[in-house]
């Protein structure tokens, strides 16, 4: 049976160890006050943080540098008029903030291909071309039911209509009724992806309500390149 002295040293030996492992695992932070995110990814706890090991590289496609154009376009800094161009902090300050209160969703906006690959946490995939759909369309409404958003009924039609013509609300003309719409962070595979710009046209076109739009250009070229964690679905 070992000694209380024995037992001490041990205990030490062991708190020591775990305060090297926490140091090593701060030496790359998010930013000087963010160590990592918590987020929740198909009802798992998710930590995003970077890679530590500061020798890392990428392997794979996202190392090219050069893609046939068209399809592969550079994209605009500025996805729409009224929608929010973001960055890594703006996507895990959307994380933190409007998906842990269920105000917000992160969508990956890609084929179901490229999202098996690997996603960021806390996405789920609706792929651009849901929002290419005519509101009658039964992927389009489960999709836009997932954001908070249902068809307008004849009657509430009929109520907006009166109050558009009495000028107490703005007349959209749309089928839906965006009154409970949660923010949406789209994104695809980086600046040179035109799959989440297509979903937010379309979404405008349905007639989302632009303020509620986020755009990561940078997609997941830019979430790699910076280390960030990755989940296989």
């Amino acid at each position: 049976m070992p000694s209380i002295a024995q037992f001490g040293k041990a205990l030490v030996f062991l708190l020591l160890n775990f305060c090297v492992s926490q140091a090593i695992a701060l030496d790359v932070k998010i930013s000087e006050n963010i160590d990592s995110v918590e987020v929740i990814h198909n009802g798992v706890p998710i930590t995003v943080q970077r890679i530590q090991n500061q020798n890392n590289h990428l392997t794979g496609g996202f190392t090219k540098t050069s893609r046939k154009c068209p399809p592969f376009c550079i994209q605009p800094i500025h996805a729409a008029p009224g929608v929010t161009t973001v960055a890594e902090l703006e996507v895990l300050k959307f994380m933190q903030a409007k998906m842990r209160n269920n105000t917000g969703v992160l969508i990956d906006a890609r084929t179901p291909g490229w999202y098996k690959k690997g996603t960021i946490p806390g996405s789920v995939n609706i792929p651009f071309t849901t929002f290419e759909h005519s509101e009658y369309h039964p992927k389009l409404r489960e999709a836009m039911a997932r954001l908070g958003v249902k068809l307008k009924n004849k009657s509430s039609g009929l109520w907006s209509e009166l109050l558009a013509k009495i000028g107490l609300i703005e007349d959209n003309n749309s089928a839906w009724d965006f009154s409970e719409a949660k923010d949406i962070l789209l994104w695809c595979n980086g600046m040179w992806c035109g799959q989440s710009p297509r979903a937010i046209e379309n979404l405008l076109k349905h007639q989302y309500p632009a303020n509620k739009i986020y755009y990561y250009r940078g997609g997941m070229q830019s979430w790699q390149i910076l280390g960030l964690t990755v989940v296989i679905p």
